[in-house]
């Protein structure tokens, strides 16, 4: 268990990553001084899959400003143009989008060839992108813009879902014959990424063509640094302009006008393993779930940074609890008398560790046996997604991989999920779950997600504990950074120092 670092520790922590960030000026590769305008960014998560597009590493490369999709979302979490400025729906599984004129960081052009390579690249990824979960489309060049879409089933959301990051469109050169992807050099956002040293920084420099018009920033360095008490060092001592998930321990240690909370629809939940184990039994996972005080995740362990767990949505998903109904099929409570379980988090959001040690000591006191496991993110996804553990605590954005509210319960929740830590598989979820994807309406799919969500809190596969309001570290010389509750985006063409 990682214990939250004091102000002391910070200290200590300081001139390691004073070797990381220049505080300002330095040269470039010919010598020569640069202009200032360089960001220096501090983030959370080090590449998890070698910044592939396709998993977690997606949300990097898009808050970076490095990558686009067809779509964005605005800020009402409609679909907005990006690469396509327009498209129109032809029958119910067929869109027609029509292209912008831009290009790739390469110097190529953004064709409907390219754009159809690219999302053709991303159906046959294995695993599937969170966002492609339960959906296949099949993409065809037409014309000299246009690129029509189909989709195996129809999908009312089609124009969200090509928001997901993970549907990035890259230039062909990205696509290497091992299925592997480079987004170096072969993006079209405003940055363009030039350098990855490993997981620990890269280095993006200004895309002066790009069609959304040329950056104010020069470029950015970025340090990934998994300590979030170094992240709020590194803003407090000038070795760093932005500075992501600043711990709330450490909110208080920033000047007020160098932190901004942003509520998000973040939620951090409690995944019990309904495969193997112990929790395979529904009445352990019920008891496990009556053990839980959300209020001390709320109160303490966020420092009022929070609202208890009420759902899979929480407050920023405005219209969720108006329509919110009782779990469905929830089994007994059993007793755990000593029943031995592994719970695992990870330490990149510097609150988990600490919840999960609530976590533990409330489920001993209800008598079970629990050992903690917390590491670096990279190093726990691959076991936690091949169910490893028998709990497992995720702070998890429920509106990032489309803006869909339906994409996180098929990813998350169903048989054929891609990111299903809590290895799920039940018919009546399964079936909930598709009905909320066939709702067209977008009344009657938000009370079908909600119908879904009874479904699953019944199950006891997830427990939610708090919806959570993120803090960002914004040095005062900063301006224009993007704070996005759907937290996509962090640096974008107005951002500037």
């Amino acid at each position: 268990m990682r214990r939250r670092l004091r102000p002391l520790i910070a200290l200590v922590l300081a001139p390691v990553l004073a070797g990381c960030f220049a505080s300002g000026g330095g040269t470039d590769a010919a010598g020569g001084a640069q202009d200032g305008s360089r960001l220096r960014v501090a983030l959370a998560f080090p590449p998890a899959e070698g910044l592939s597009p396709y998993g977690a590493d997606s949300t990097i490369l898009s808050r970076l400003g490095i990558t686009e999709g067809l779509t964005a979302l605005d800020a009402n979490g409609a679909a907005a143009p990006a690469l396509a400025a327009s498209w129109r729906q032809e029958d119910d599984r067929t869109w027609l989008f029509t292209l912008r004129e831009a290009t790739f960081q390469d110097g190529s052009k953004v064709t409907p060839a390219a754009v159809t390579a690219a999302l053709t690249h991303a159906t046959r990824a294995k695993p599937a992108p969170a966002a492609l979960s339960g959906v296949t489309l099949t993409a065809k060049a037409e014309g000299g813009t246009g690129v029509r879409i189909t989709t195996g089933d129809p999908d009312p959301i089609l124009p969200l879902r090509l928001s997901s990051p993970s549907l990035a469109i890259l230039a062909g050169k990205a696509y290497g014959k091992d299925d592997g992807v480079d987004p170096v050099g072969t993006a079209t956002g405003p940055f363009e990424l030039t350098k990855v040293m490993g997981t620990t920084a890269a280095t993006l420099d200004r895309y002066d063509d790009y069609w959304g018009g040329r950056a104010q920033a020069t470029g950015i360095d970025v340090k990934f640094v998994a300590d979030g008490t170094a992240r709020a060092s590194a803003l407090r001592t000038d070795q760093v302009d932005l500075a992501e998930a600043i711990p709330v321990a450490q909110a208080a240690t920033l000047d007020k006008a160098t932190r901004e909370a942003t509520a998000t629809t973040r939620t951090t939940s409690l995944l019990l393993n309904t495969q193997k184990g112990p929790f395979k039994d529904a009445a352990l996972r019920a008891a496990a779930r009556q053990a839980v005080d959300t209020s001390a995740f709320a109160k303490g362990v966020y420092e009022g940074y929070a609202d208890a767990g009420a759902g899979i949505y929480g407050p920023a998903v405005t219209w969720a609890a108006g329509k919110r109904t009782e779990p469905i099929g929830r089994a007994k409570a059993g007793e755990p008398d000593g029943t031995r379980i592994t719970l695992a988090t990870y330490d990149n959001r510097p609150e988990l560790p600490e919840a999960a040690q609530v976590l533990k000591q409330q489920l001993e006191k209800a008598g079970f046996d629990v050992t903690l496991e917390v590491r670096e993110y990279s190093r726990l996804e691959s076991d936690a997604l091949g169910g490893r553990f028998d709990a497992f605590v995720l702070a998890r954005n429920t509106l990032v991989d489309t803006g869909d509210p339906v994409a996180v319960l098929a990813s998350d929740y169903t048989c054929d999920g891609g990111y299903n830590i809590a290895r799920l598989c039940d018919k009546d979820v399964d079936r909930a779950v598709a009905e909320a994807e066939d709702a067209t309406d977008t009344a009657k799919r938000q009370d079908a997600a909600m119908a879904a969500e009874a479904r699953i809190l019944g199950t006891d596969a997830v427990v939610p504990l708090v919806h959570q309001r993120i803090i960002t570290g914004v040095a005062p010389s900063v301006t224009g950074a993007l704070l996005d509750p759907y937290e996509r985006t962090l640096v974008g063409t107005g951002t500037r120092r």
